[in-house]
């Protein structure tokens, strides 16, 4: 009876493979010096698919199924090994399964910045990292350029491959692109696609289908990033001026609270003015083409001048605050006490002489 089971042993009479996890693509089962039997089950569930191998060749291929393995069912491996068609022998051959089931959640990412042409900034380098899944397409193929005679092939041992023509094929569609670094940043989903039909050539080589791709984030290198972000930060800001003059008002309520803080508020609002109107006109004197500042600071000689109501520096005409001593330019009539500009001779109101 031993001598019996042992030669029973020797033959393969079910041949199956549970997945005992998501990232198995490939499983070899374990023939060994065993044979399988004439007639043996070979069940093949669904998302799997079984590939005869016949001298490091693939031959037959079953989907789904409970199959009876027979010369009706294998007709590759029969005409390779010349079989007759009733063949009563057990036969020996390799058999791998593959998963046929979606790998979502496979992570891509740059290990290192590349480098691309851009329209607004020049040449920079930017980091990308997202997600993508796929499904095995042609087991044939795939074991024919990428799995072989492994055991096990996994998730992990395909992304090694993966990974590297992802990051050049995105390279690759950024340099014709000429897409700016901003519009991508604010564009992944469309980013995401084109990406994705420009490398699916490239998995279908390898018996692997492409179902979806997602690009998650395009950044710049922390130094680039910094000096992105003071750009945007002085756009914000907008006109210098008025941001002084708004943050000079908003040191109001902390002054209040300090004791003789309020005593400085009016040197903080003509401070903050004169220094909103230097900028100002700074900025618009260099725009406009207007003569710059002579030697010590003083006003150009195109500008007209009067005399500061409380500095008395000299200051152009019409200008509403001193640009010296940040004080306002406005007089009052002795006689009617209305409002005068600081250059006025006479009241306009009451005609008085203004001293």
């Amino acid at each position: 009876m031993g001598l019996l089971n042992a030669v029973r042993h020797q033959f393969i009479e079910v041949i199956e493979w549970t997945e005992p996890s998501d990232d198995i693509l490939v499983y070899r089962f374990p023939v060994a010096d065993n044979e399988i039997k004439n007639g043996a089950q070979l069940t093949v569930r669904e998302s799997q698919a079984a590939v005869f191998i016949e001298q490091g060749k693939p031959a037959d291929q079953f989907t789904a199924g409970r199959h009876v393995l027979s010369t009706a069912n294998l007709p590759v491996l029969t005409k390779l090994r010349s079989w007759s068609y009733a063949f009563t022998s057990p036969f020996k051959a390799e058999v791998y399964f593959f998963s046929l089931r979606q790998k979502l959640g496979q992570t891509w990412g740059t290990p290192q910045p590349i480098t691309i042409r851009d329209k607004e900034f020049g040449s920079v380098q930017i980091r990308m990292f997202g997600v993508f899944s796929y499904h095995m397409a042609d087991p044939a193929l795939f074991y024919s350029k990428i799995s072989g005679t492994r055991e096990v092939y996994r998730t992990e041992d395909l992304g090694v491959q993966l990974v590297p023509q992802i990051v050049a094929g995105a390279a690759q569609f950024f340099a014709q692109s000429n897409v700016p670094f901003l519009d991508m940043a604010a564009n992944q989903l469309v980013l995401g696609q084109a990406i994705q039909k420009q490398l699916e050539p490239n998995f279908a080589a390898l018996g692997v289908a492409l179902d979806s791709f997602v690009v998650q984030s395009v950044t710049l290198p922390d130094a680039l990033q910094k000096t992105l972000n003071e750009r945007q930060s002085m756009g914000i800001i907008g006109n210098l001026g008025d941001y002084a003059r708004y943050q000079t008002a908003r040191s109001i309520p902390d002054a209040a609270q300090n004791q003789g803080g309020l005593a400085g508020i009016g040197a903080g609002l003509a401070a903050g003015a004169a220094f909103g109107n230097m900028m100002t006109g700074a900025v618009g004197g260099m725009t406009a083409g207007a003569p710059a500042a002579g030697a010590g600071g003083a006003p150009g000689a195109a500008a007209a001048l009067v005399a500061c109501i409380a500095c008395s520096k000299g200051i152009e005409t019409g200008s509403g605050f001193c640009r010296w001593c940040g004080s306002p330019q406005t007089k009052s009539c002795p006689n009617c006490k209305a409002t005068v500009t600081p250059d006025a001779a006479f009241c306009a109101k009451c005609g008085t002489k203004i001293p």
